[in-house]
């Protein structure tokens, strides 16, 4: 505790950043603005404007006040580097919801390949701590609920400002060791099972990609995919709700990760890896890599429905659904016959003379005795159908879906008619890409439609065959 205790009355830096977005791979911080503490007192401020190189939204720019022209003149963060260092070292790192502040900053640090580490103490959880009672916990709820007033909201330095008058009523009008103990619990280092290697955790990316846990004679126990690989690891030690977290803390071993330009390179991976090496707790992509589909052939009645493994080579377009087993893919059928009164024995699943079984049932609308037109039966099959159509590939060849991060990593990640080619590490890999060899994977190309109908900001899409 006296540790702790010393952590609050010590050396502290009140730290806000303004910022080009919200993402710290791919946005820039604009203003940077920090209120130094020790021993509870204000003993040094600083503040600057930062040019980031690349445009800012015009939202953000009504939000801060800070415009394009503002900026213009101000220094790239590579010139302000050594002025915010000298100023954080040493000192606890304090900022509201720290993960995007600190997040912001280690991200600028890394493109100028330095490592910034520094403990950290976030004032969302510690008003939550303090005041659970309490729903809003924003900056400006606080503000509210302690009487902090601030001319300058939104901007760096007067957001800083709040956060240091903030610490100070906290240590003002609560127990010192009440606070104390509070404190403890936020500041708490990550907690790594014991045979795991101290050194992971200072090890670990800020950065996208992949991780694999490695448990007992090194088997592969589990496969994730994360925005952050540092942080997404350690929540599955110290979050309580993470995925087999406590199993996984009982059996790994050891810990790998592949980093990603992007958070659609990581989803791949994952799927990838997943279907190849089948990980023991990824239960989700294990088991056969074949998909069963409903293929509707025409005969002199009307469509017939049939139970086939999907082939991309021969898919024709009348396939309808995508399912991981026969049985699913008939249940599925039956589900649809019962739902729209459809015929078993004109779809090919029931053979035999006379009416179907449904029809006796007064289920079958009478397709197999004549009460109902051939030509009626086979247009409501196509409607019943209609939902589970597989989606036509809607370019004229071959795609690449290109990332880039702030490191300059670039991935290109190559998909022919939903097919997974291969991924190029910038464009003069793609000549080696064999599209003859794209395999067709169904967890990628849900990955894939998934993608194409809500595109990741900040990803290009490449036409490769353009006609």
């Amino acid at each position: 505790m006296a540790r702790t205790e010393s952590l609050l009355a010590g050396a502290v830096a009140c730290v806000d950043l303004e910022t080009t977005g919200g993402h710290a791979a791919r946005d820039r911080v604009i203003e940077a603005g920090i209120v130094l503490l020790d021993d509870g007192a204000i003993t040094g401020e600083y503040s600057t404007l930062v040019n980031p190189g690349v445009r800012i939204p015009y939202a953000i720019q009504q939000f801060t006040g800070i415009s394009e022209a503002m900026v213009a003149e101000a220094p790239p963060f590579a010139e302000v580097a050594e002025e915010l260092l000298a100023r954080l070292e040493g000192r606890l790192f304090v900022a509201h919801n720290v993960r995007f502040d600190y997040g912001f900053l280690c991200s600028e640090f890394a493109r100028l390949g330095r490592r910034f580490r520094a403990p950290v103490l976030c004032t969302v959880r510690l008003s939550r701590a303090l005041t659970p009672d309490q729903r809003g916990h924003n900056l400006d709820a606080v503000m509210a609920r302690h009487g902090i007033r601030c001319s300058a909201r939104h901007r760096a330095l007067g957001d800083a400002r709040v956060l240091a008058e903030f610490l100070g009523i906290a240590r003002d009008r609560w127990p010192a060791e009440e606070l104390a103990a509070m404190v403890a619990k936020l500041c708490a280092a990550p907690r790594l099972p014991p045979q795991l290697d101290s050194g992971v955790a200072s090890e670990l990316p800020e950065s996208a990609g992949v991780y694999l846990f490695y448990g007992e004679d090194d088997a592969l126990l589990y496969v994730g995919k994360a925005k952050n690989i540092a942080s997404r690891v350690l929540a599955h030690f110290s979050d309580p709700r993470a995925r087999h977290g406590l199993e996984l803390a009982r059996l790994v071993r050891r810990v790998e990760w592949q980093e990603t330009a992007g958070e659609f390179g990581a989803l791949l991976t994952e799927a990838r890896l997943t279907r190849e090496r089948q990980p023991l707790l990824n239960r989700r992509l294990r088991g056969s890599p074949e998909f069963w589909t409903i293929q509707l052939g025409d005969d002199a009645t009307g469509p017939r429905a049939d139970l086939t493994a999907f082939d991309p080579a021969t898919a024709g377009g009348d396939e309808y659904g995508m399912f991981r087993r026969q049985g699913d893919a008939r249940r599925a059928l039956e589900g649809l016959m019962r739902e729209h009164g459809l015929c078993a024995k004109r779809l090919g699943l029931e053979g035999g003379a006379g009416s179907c079984l449904a029809y006796q049932l007064e289920r079958c609308r009478g397709a197999c005795v004549g009460r109902e037109p051939a030509a009626v039966h086979a247009l409501r099959v196509r409607m019943a159908l209609a939902g589970l159509r597989r989606r036509d590939w809607p370019f004229p060849g071959r795609i690449g879906i290109r990332e880039r991060d702030w490191r300059g990593l670039e991935e290109i990640h190559v998909f022919d008619r939903w097919c997974y080619a291969g991924t190029a590490r910038g464009e003069d890999e793609l000549a080696g890409l064999d599209a003859g060899h794209a395999v067709f994977n169904p967890d990628l190309y849900r990955l894939l439609l998934g993608f194409l109908e809500r595109p990741l900001r900040g990803v290009e899409i490449l036409q490769l065959d353009r006609e």
